[in-house]
């Protein structure tokens, strides 16, 4: 693993983390051992990083400092509907970038937002994605990777969209 590599994940992890995400003690601190392999700096990831099984309590504090040392923390909007639509548009951003399977980014813009607020239009089109990617077998017509280019392009097209504080 590269150092960008390493803080890609911890920056995944974060976000993943600030919108709810659940992470094990023992994930966060591997976490850390692979970044601190990588070449990571932080005063805190040593001792992320070297944290015994009687002391997996301390992982989160731990990470969250690490977190904040290396400018990775993540600000969520108080508003839970602002929050929401920061969520969407992060999902819609690992999908576009490469770093999120089309159809598990589809499917969470669904499940954790569009059933949110009752299916509003803008995501109508990564709402049709989900629902195809799930229903997709191989005696389609249609090639799997062809929905999943579908639905990084809807993903795209949300996102040069306004941004969510003004959505409805």
């Amino acid at each position: 693993m590269t150092r960008d590599e390493a803080l890609k994940e911890l920056g995944r992890i974060a976000h993943e983390r600030a919108f709810g995400g659940y992470f094990a003690s023992d994930t966060l601190i591997r976490v850390g051992l692979d970044a601190l392999l990588a070449g990571v700096e932080s005063e805190s990831l040593a001792m992320l990083a070297g944290l015994g099984r009687n002391e997996e309590l301390e992982a989160p504090d731990l990470f969250e400092q690490v977190l904040y040392e290396l400018g990775l923390d993540v600000e969520v909007p108080a508003d839970a509907r602002a929050a929401r639509w920061a969520l969407a548009y992060w999902i819609a951003g690992q999908m576009v970038e490469g770093s999120l399977d089309p159809a598990v980014g589809a499917f969470r813009i669904w499940r954790d937002v569009a059933l949110d607020f009752e299916y509003p239009d803008t995501l109508q089109p990564l709402v049709m994605c989900a629902h195809t990617l799930g229903a997709w077998d191989e005696n389609w017509d249609v090639p799997v990777e062809k929905l999943k280019n579908d639905a990084v392009e809807a993903a795209a097209h949300f996102l040069s969209q306004q941004p969510p504080a003004e959505h409805d």
